[in-house]
């Protein structure tokens, strides 16, 4: 049994899936590399992975370090132009789990793409496709770093709710100037045992789907904020939520970021 190999074509399904791998992470590591650049580095990869594939080479160990070795240093520094420290690292793994994700978009697509002169448009899809899944886990992971739990305190009444650090409510009280948090209308009844407590006032505001309202406004003794560490607020101001500040009630509280 044996193969021909078509160099020529081998070398532009390198070079078209090292320039994806590349793209990728530029994309992940706001690198400042050109297209140029990352063109470079793309048939620099090709080039190697040809030479290792053609030279004969007696041991498969040796092969195998020249392929994830020799190949992806030298494609990351002509196509990124990191530096040798820990940007490197994190750039050499960004690229390995990259490969993985882009390959395994691809096997998946490939059985609804019988024509293989949809290679190309297979190849875009999956560097979209990948780009996305990148995007889903960053936002998980902000959104856990976003997530906390809050110690509501007023006249000897506590309340625990979940909260979510919003940096997009930028809620002022303009009479003082001190940041407005929000929470569920349930937590204010929790605290006060009515909706509408004494010492209430209202506060113009603006959000999506409505230009302009009025939010009621009440003054918590205390709050905690639990994070990795604990961040106590003296009387802070709450706007009470015509219902729940969350459609799916995975919380029940916005914390205006300009409290801690």
């Amino acid at each position: 049994m044996y193969y021909e190999l078509y160099i020529d074509v081998f070398f532009l399904v390198n070079f078209m899936m090292d320039f994806i791998l590349l793209q990728i992470t530029r994309r992940i590591l706001k690198c400042p590399a050109t297209h140029g650049r990352i063109c470079l580095g793309a048939a620099a990869g090709a080039l190697l992975t040809c030479a290792v594939v053609v030279v004969p080479i007696p041991y498969a160990f040796v092969k195998f370090i020249l392929f994830h070795g020799l190949v992806n240093i030298v494609m990351l520094k002509a196509g990124l132009k990191i530096s040798w420290d820990r940007t490197f690292v994190k750039a050499y793994v960004v690229l390995y789990i990259s490969g993985i994700l882009v390959g395994g978009v691809f096997e998946y697509l490939r059985q609804y793409m019988k024509i293989g002169s949809l290679f190309f448009a297979l190849a875009v899809v999956s560097y979209y496709a990948v780009l996305g899944i990148w995007n889903f886990l960053s936002y998980l992971s902000r959104l856990k770093e976003y997530r906390c739990e809050a110690v509501l305190y007023k006249d000897e009444k506590v309340c625990r709710v979940e909260a979510v650090i919003d940096t997009g409510n930028s809620l002022k009280d303009a009479l003082t100037g001190k940041p407005v948090s929000i929470v569920d209308e349930s937590v204010v009844k929790a605290l006060t045992e009515a909706a509408l407590p004494d010492g209430i006032r209202y506060i113009p505001y603006h959000s999506v789907g409505k230009e302009t309202g009025v939010m009621p406004v009440i003054t918590l003794d205390k709050m905690c904020v639990r994070q990795k560490n604990e961040k106590w607020i003296e009387r802070p101001l709450i706007g009470i939520c015509d219902g729940h500040v969350a459609s799916d009630g995975a919380y029940r509280m916005i914390l205006n970021p300009d409290i801690l």
